[in-house]
């Protein structure tokens, strides 16, 4: 069965910085193209940023280019997204993704 759980979310001032990870099972992480997508409280799903299996390289989207970071362990089959200087916006739940499949979600939130 596939499964993605993340976690390390959290409460953090602006500019403050947090790093997500994605463990992932019932497949192997190294293999496919990953995502992290948020949902923003009564918005809808924003595509952050992609990893890519083949080539190794990374896409973010404009309001965190810069700012984050996706990586992955594949020794650890794990995901990651380091994320710096953190605004306010960044409030969201932040989802990893393989193909369809997403996992529960990790809270971050940004306010002083």
């Amino acid at each position: 069965e596939v499964q993605l759980v993340e976690s390390g979310g959290g409460l953090v001032q602006p500019g403050g910085s947090l790093r997500l990870s994605c463990a992932a099972s019932g497949f192997t992480l190294s293999r496919y193209n990953m995502k992290w997508v948020r949902q923003a409280p009564g918005k809808g799903l924003e595509w952050v940023s992609t990893t890519y299996s083949a080539t190794g390289s990374t896409i973010y989207a404009d309001s965190v280019e810069g700012r984050f970071t996706i990586s992955r362990d594949n020794a650890k089959n794990t995901l990651y997204l380091q994320m710096n200087s953190l605004k306010p916006e960044d409030t969201a739940v932040y989802y990893c993704q393989m193909g369809p499949t997403r996992g529960q979600g990790t809270q971050v939130t940004v306010s002083s």
